[in-house]
């Protein structure tokens, strides 16, 4: 197979959707792998790396799209690349469809087979290709939230953990899972007064197992989110529903009973965001104020940290990778439900049930399409 990654062209997107490490296996593996030139300039990589990878090195996108048997990415394809893509090619990357009906209406025309990482699933009930990139944007959460509290940022020039006799700043993190985990390990590791809300109680025991006095935990209730979110001087949304639209758990209404320049950091943007105010902003432009409270809203946080990011994601991609490029991706799904959890499109045909109910859009079931 022809395994082709283009250079990514989302705004401020630096990461890379084939490390040169992931190059070499596949070509080990008897593939072809060709990579745009300057792909990897944003996570360090060059060029002559992936040449002595064994991978050919291409001179635009459109030589990638007209030629490649897989497109390997790591955000979705934008307006001008789902126009390249054609009938039978396979697209691998994220793709967050849910909130993008232009996206999703245009890869069905298409008549590409796109596997969406953050749909495909492990035998422990997780998101494998979703959770490198969720512990990337967990992590950097409280820091540009820190930031974004500086008064330059037109914030309320709150440190995060405050000093001898000052109280640290208060943060709240809606959402327990990998993203909440993590943004709530290194808001409380900053000094912050940190409390997650979530409404598994399972989730919420384990959290008081594993990190006890680190940080507080609470019960997710309209009442119990609303009173903390007032006092908060900042607020981290990390709710994930897989595939589907994030919820609207923060509404515009709660904003003026909020502190003035307070922070709210959208990570679930992604997927349409979990505040009613929120709407999607570049590492260009970060954030911006509503009702005097500072959004962040940034699509591709973890672009940020490029070079961590993409070793992180080509980590947890490979073998999937490997796996579609070695038996096809139709004998690759049925040997594996899990990745069959991840289609989401196929010839023409939308494959994902909570994609399909956030568009309304009929869908197709994947274990019909790989029969």
């Amino acid at each position: 197979m022809k395994i082709g990654c283009p250079t990514e062209i989302k705004p401020q997107e630096f990461r890379v959707g084939i490390t040169p490490d992931a190059a070499r296996e596949a070509v080990n593996h008897g593939h072809a792998v060709i990579i745009q030139k300057g792909a990897g300039a944003g996570a360090g990589f060059t060029d002559e790396d992936y040449v002595s990878a064994g991978a050919a090195v291409i001179d635009t996108a459109e030589e990638i799209f007209a030629t490649a048997d897989m497109i390997v990415k790591v955000k979705e394809p934008q307006a001008g690349e789902r126009k390249m893509l054609r009938e039978g090619q396979l697209l691998f990357t994220y793709l967050h469809l849910a909130p993008d009906p232009d996206q999703t209406h245009d890869l069905i025309e298409s008549g590409c087979t796109a596997i969406a990482y953050e749909t495909v699933t492990d035998d422990r009930g997780g998101l494998p290709l979703l959770a490198p990139m969720s512990e990337v944007a967990g992590r950097l959460a409280p820091q540009v939230g820190a930031w974004t509290l500086q008064k330059a940022n037109g914030g309320r020039g709150v440190l995060m953990g405050g000093v001898p006799g000052v109280a640290p700043a208060k943060v709240v993190v809606i959402g327990g899972g990998v993203v909440g985990t993590h943004a709530a390990k290194i808001a409380a590791g900053m000094g912050a007064d940190v409390t997650v809300l979530d409404r598994s109680l399972n989730r919420l025991k384990y959290l008081d197992d594993v990190f006890g006095r680190d940080f507080k935990n609470q019960y997710s209730t309209a009442g119990a989110t609303a009173e903390l979110v007032r006092e908060a001087d900042m607020v981290i949304g990390a709710v994930l529903i897989p595939g589907a639209e994030a919820p609207k758990l923060v509404s515009r209404a709660q904003l003026s009973e909020m502190k003035p320049g307070a922070a709210l950091v959208d990570v679930a943007i992604d997927q349409g965001g979990c505040f009613e105010t929120s709407r999607a902003t570049t590492h260009a432009d970060p954030i911006y104020e509503v009702d005097g409270v500072l959004h962040y809203c940034v699509a591709n946080m973890p672009g940020a940290v490029a070079r961590t990011s993409t070793q992180a994601l080509g980590n947890a991609t490979l073998p999937f990778m490997l796996n579609l490029a070695n038996k096809g991706w139709k004998q690759a799904c049925a040997d594996d439900p899990h990745l069959l959890n991840g289609l989401n499109v196929h010839a023409g045909q939308l494959t994902y049930y909570a994609v399909g109910k956030a568009l309304g859009i009929d869908v197709v079931s994947p274990q019909l399409v790989i029969k």
